[in-house]
């Protein structure tokens, strides 16, 4: 394992059980948490470049533990019943959760690593977001420089509280994705924030002449476009039309392409996946 500050923090959690630690390991090395009495772990979906099939990144998400590896999603029903402080702790076992579950496989390769912040976390931690996160990452040995902190749509009145965020998060060491809700935002978003990333729903583009224009104008500004959810052959079909009018490589994320598994995909897949049912 490349991490051997990790990998001793692993060989202590084999050591220990459920009862224990907040944190412990199943049979099969996988990380497990606990929340409100749900036992947690992560599953890892692949954002891919169309055509080649490469593995540029995963995101990690949170899933009810199952033998069978496909647990449930748990994070709505969770979060919708914990207060603002107990939400936050649920966002940062889940990081804590995928940052430990990735880097312990080989498959991380020189991958990144996508992690949602949650939309209640914008306003419930008072300042200096992302420190606590870094110090777990420095803590673990593990790469800051390979997160990309995901921040959620916001409302038009909340733009100054993504900026100061985002400013909080860069001041830590992370690169930002962000989720738009249309180009027409995203438009806006780009040079004010300038991310590493966007992330758009492929399955409710509107214009693909507009969405064109701004994978070229990310493309110039190197901001990587993802386009998430490609989960239906019609969304398949408009991002292919949008590679070939703009010439270049379309990065997307969806279940058409992979379902979310605790055991990571290929890394360097020469060919994109059959693909499989939504």
């Amino acid at each position: 394992m490349p991490f051997p500050v990790l990998d001793h923090y692993l060989a202590r959690l084999s050591h220990q059980t459920q009862a224990g630690t907040s944190i412990w390991l199943d049979e099969e090395g996988r990380a497990l948490g606990r929340f409100f009495n749900c036992t947690m772990t992560s599953a890892f979906q692949p954002l891919r470049e169309l055509g080649s099939g490469k593995v540029l990144a995963f995101e990690g998400l949170a899933r009810s533990a199952s033998k069978s590896d496909q647990g449930l999603s748990l994070w709505r029903l969770l979060d919708h019943a914990a207060s603002d402080d107990e939400s936050v702790e649920l966002d940062r076992l889940c990081r804590m959760l995928h940052a430990i579950n990735f880097f312990r496989q080989p498959g991380a390769g020189q991958s990144d690593l996508y992690l949602n912040v949650h939309d209640r976390l914008l306003s419930a931690v008072s300042s200096n977001h992302g420190h606590a996160f870094q110090r777990i990452l420095d803590a673990l040995g593990l790469p800051i420089a390979r997160i990309v902190l995901q921040l959620p749509t916001v409302t038009a009145n909340q733009g100054w509280l993504l900026n100061y965020v985002a400013d909080n998060y860069r001041r830590n060491g992370f690169r930002l994705a962000i989720h738009a809700s249309s180009v027409r935002e995203a438009t806006g978003l780009l040079e004010r924030l300038h991310p590493h990333s966007f992330k758009l729903d492929a399955g409710n583009l509107g214009d693909e002449e507009a969405a064109a224009d701004f994978v070229t104008a990310c493309h110039a500004a190197s901001t990587r476009v993802v386009f998430k959810r490609l989960d239906t052959p019609a969304a398949l079909q408009a991002l292919q039309r949008i590679a070939a009018a703009t010439g270049l490589p379309i990065v997307a994320q969806g279940y058409l392409l992979d379902k979310p598994l605790s055991l990571l995909a290929v890394a360097d897949a020469a060919e994109s996946p059959a693909p499989v049912a939504a």
